[in-house]
């Protein structure tokens, strides 16, 4: 018996998620006897996936499985299933696990599609030898639900942030192949990548977040979190309903439908704390609420809360941030 995990890489190894979902997945029955765990990684060129044999090794990847075809150059998520059906059908695996990232979830369901086979998404543990036993996110976060997962292979993703990285020791053996792709598999694929302007951390990896909501006013509203960001070393987010009001742009979003973070400490300013919100933030280390509103949802969450006008209070942490550092 084996598990297979599906792993998302780039120029800077493999991602974190990926790191989190291979946790797991050395935890399930199929990974501790037999071939142990198979990992599966997609490339358009050997040298795109240099370095990626000891990362995956340290994280107790056994078989390394490299699907390499020039499509990979960019996303596509259908033609990542197709590979991975491929993999599948030589290693039968009893269990395929895969972050539950928008991608990670994206080919999954397309596996699932392929193989004809149940998926449980944003799963937080899961054991048993027969059926699987899953505990998974619902509702935002707010509900963790208790489900079987049948099937002769169960396919499931990760939730983010719900499981601690662990390394190991090995070294994986190695097996690439040119997957076998069909003119369907190429229907759906990134035709333009726009970089944000977050000086080089992203949303999702930044360790701190200052983030806005509606209660800043307007667009121009968040030029001090911008600067307290910067003094920081973070980023700025936003809530949902920022973004419907156009006054920031949706990669900015931090929510269920935004991106889920996990920074050393978050910092919501002028936001309700709606369950969708704190679905994307439930892995932050620290919470620091600035709110006019005592009563806000978000209160009842935060590690340490400042009660009244945000205009008027961040601008008084950033002039004593300086003040300090002087």
């Amino acid at each position: 018996m084996t598990v297979l995990v599906v792993v998302e890489h780039g120029p800077d190894g493999v991602d974190d998620l990926s790191l989190q979902a291979l946790a797991l997945a050395r935890t399930l029955p199929g990974a501790r006897v037999g071939a142990g765990v198979h990992a599966l990684a997609v490339s358009p060129s050997a040298n795109s996936t240099q370095g990626l044999e000891g990362a995956l090794g340290e994280h107790g990847v056994s078989t390394l499985h490299i699907a390499e075809h020039d499509v990979f150059g960019s996303y596509a998520p259908l033609a990542v299933a197709r590979a991975a059906a491929e993999v599948v059908a030589r290693v039968v695996p009893s269990v395929i696990v895969a972050a539950g990232s928008e991608r990670g979830n994206e080919v999954l369901a397309h596996l699932s599609a392929i193989l004809d086979l149940p998926l449980a998404v944003n799963c937080t543990d899961a054991s048993g030898d027969g059926p699987l036993r899953v505990t998974r996110l619902r509702w935002g976060g707010s509900l963790l639900e208790e489900a079987r997962l049948h099937g002769d292979v169960k396919l499931m993703t990760v939730a983010p942030h719900a499981v601690a990285i662990e390394e190991t020791a090995g070294e994986p053996d190695v097996h690439t192949f040119r997957p076998e792709l069909q003119a369907g598999d190429l229907i759906a694929l990134v035709g333009e990548r726009v970089e944000t302007s977050t000086g080089g951390i992203s949303l999702a990896d930044a360790p701190v977040v200052v983030s806005g909501g509606r209660g800043l006013g307007s667009a121009e509203g968040f030029a001090p979190l911008e600067e307290l960001a910067e003094l920081l070393g973070g980023v700025v987010g936003c809530s949902r309903a920022v973004t419907m009001a156009g006054w920031r742009p949706h990669t900015d979003q931090v929510g269920q439908t935004g991106t889920k973070i996990a920074p050393d400490i978050y910092i919501p300013i002028g936001i309700s704390g709606a369950t969708q919100h704190m679905a994307g933030c439930k892995g932050a280390k620290k919470l620091l609420a600035i709110n006019s509103d005592p009563e806000a949802p978000i209160m009842a969450t935060a590690d340490y809360a400042v009660i009244g006008d945000a205009l008027e209070i961040v601008p008084a942490i950033t002039a004593e941030l300086r003040r300090v550092r002087a």
